[in-house]
C-alpha cells in the first residue's frame, strides 16, 4: 500500500486551497466548515531537480518524477475524538494516513470566519492536540485492559514490554499531549507505539503555517507564524511558511513563468516545493533513478528496502529473477560529467541481494525469469 501524508487543521485555514495547490486538482475551498466531507487523495509530484540533470544528459523521450499520496481531510473541531461534527469520521481518515501535514491559520481576514472567531496559532494547534490525544487515550485504555492482566497474571514477555509504554502513555495523552513527545519512552518504545498501537498522535507531523500574502516576505515580523515556529521546535518538528492562496497561484503557472514569479519574491522555490520534499522525507522515503534514451524516471522506495525489493517496484519479475544491481551515485555522475566516465574511474558498482538501495542510486536491475 503506498503511503499517504494527510492534510489536517482546524475548518477554514487553507486546506482544501493547499491541497488544490500541491495536486493541481480543484476540490471545493468554502467558506464554511465541512467543505470537505469525505478525504480527496491526490498524486503528488515531487520535484527533484537531479532527475531535471539526468534528463538534460541522457535526452529521454520521457520524464517521470516520483510521487507520492496526500489527502484532504475535512476540519477538526472541538470534540472530534467524542463524535462532534463528524469526528469519528474525520479521525479514522487521519488514522489511514502515514504523516500529518498541519494546516495552521496565521493571517487575519474578515471575509474568512475562523470557526473560533479569533486567530490564535496555539489555540488552535492545542486543540488538534487534544482531539487526537484523547482519542489515543480511550485506545490505550483499552490495551491496557487487555494487556495489563496478561502482563501481571501470565508473565508474557510482549505484555510486559508493551506495559511499561502504555503505562507513562496513558498519563501524558490523559493530559491532551500527543504521543510523539512524550518523554518518558525512547525512540525505540515511541516507534514500537506507533507501528503497534496505531495511535493518531504518535504519527509524524510537519506544521504548515498559512500566512497572509503580505507576510510571506517579512516573516520574521509575523508573529503568529513566529508563534507556530516556536511550537514545532518544542515539538522537534519541522515548521513551513505558506501563503495557500500565492501557492495556488503560483500552481497554475508555466515553469518559466513560476521562475520569475519566485524571483520576485526572492525565493529559489515555492512553499509548496519545500513541503512537498518535507512530507516526503517525512514518509521515510528516497528516490532512486532508472536511465536510459526512452525513458528518465524517479523511483519512489522506503528507506532500508533490498536491492530486489526495489526491482519489484519496476516490476515483480525483475524481483523473482534479480541477479544484481548495476548502480552508482548520482553525484558521482554529476562530477565526472558523463556515465562513461563513472565506468573508466571505476565508480560503477555491481550489487547484489544483500545491498540496501540508497537516496540518489541510478541503477540498472540484472534479472533472469524461466519460464
Amino acid at each position: 500500500m503506498p503511503l499517504k501524508a494527510g492534510i489536517v487543521g482546524l475548518p477554514n485555514v487553507g486546506k482544501s486551497t493547499l491541497f488544490n495547490a500541491i495536486t493541481n486538482s480543484h476540490v471545493e475551498a468554502a467558506n464554511y466548515p465541512f467543505a470537505t466531507i469525505k478525504p480527496n487523495t491526490g498524486v503528488v509530484i515531487v520535484p527533484d531537480e537531479r532527475l531535471d540533470f539526468l534528463c538534460d544528459m541522457f535526452h529521454p523521450a520521457r520524464k517521470v518524477n516520483a510521487t507520492f499520496d496526500f489527502y484532504d481531510i475535512a476540519g477538526l473541531v472541538k470534540g472530534a475524538s467524542k463524535g462532534e461534527g463528524l469526528g469519528n469520521q474525520f479521525l479514522a481518515a487521519i488514522r489511514e494516513c502515514d504523516a500529518i501535514c498541519e494546516v495552521v491559520r496565521c493571517f487575519d481576514s474578515n471575509e474568512i470566519i475562523h470557526v473560533e472567531n479569533t486567530v490564535d496559532p496555539s489555540r488552535d494547534i492545542g486543540i488538534i492536540d487534544l482531539e487526537l490525544a484523547m482519542a489515543d487515550y480511550e485506545s490505550v485504555q483499552n490495551r491496557i485492559a487487555k494487556k495489563g492482566i496478561k502482563a501481571r497474571v501470565a508473565h508474557d514477555k510482549v505484555a510486559q514490554y508493551e506495559m511499561a509504554i502504555l503505562s507513562p502513555l496513558e498519563k501524558w495523552l490523559g493530559e491532551g499531549k500527543p504521543a510523539r513527545t512524550c518523554p518518558e519512552l525512547s525512540e525505540e518504545q515511541k516507534e514500537y507505539a506507533k507501528k503497534n498501537f496505531f495511535l493518531l498522535s504518535a504519527k509524524p507531523i510537519i506544521y504548515v503555517a498559512n500566512v497572509a500574502d503580505s507576510d510571506y516576505t517579512d516573516l520574521d515580523h509575523c508573529a503568529y507564524y513566529q508563534t507556530v515556529c516556536r511550537i514545532a521546535a518544542e515539538q522537534h518538528a519541522q515548521c513551513i511558511p505558506v501563503s495557500c492562496e500565492i501557492e495556488y497561484e503560483i500552481s497554475q503557472l508555466g515553469p518559466q513563468e513560476k521562475k520569475e514569479f519566485l524571483e520576485t519574491l526572492g525565493a529559489s522555490e515555492s512553499g509548496l516545493d519545500k513541503l512537498v520534499k518535507a512530507a516526503y522525507k517525512l514518509l521515510n522515503l528516497s528516490t532512486f533513478f532508472t536511465c536510459g534514451t526512452d525513458e528518465c524516471r524517479a523511483w519512489t522506495f522506503v528507506n532500508g528496502m533490498s536491492a530486489p525489493e526495489c526491482a519489484g517496484i519496476i516490476h515483480t519479475d525483475f524481483q523473482k529473477g534479480f541477479i544484481k544491481a548495476e548502480c552508482y551515485d548520482f553525484e558521482v555522475l554529476k562530477e565526472l560529467g558523463s556515465e562513461a566516465a563513472v565506468k573508466e574511474a571505476g565508480k560503477l558498482r555491481q550489487e547484489g541481494k544483500d545491498y540496501r538501495m540508497k537516496d540518489g542510486d541510478v541503477v540498472f536491475f540484472r534479472f533472469n525469469v524461466t519460464k
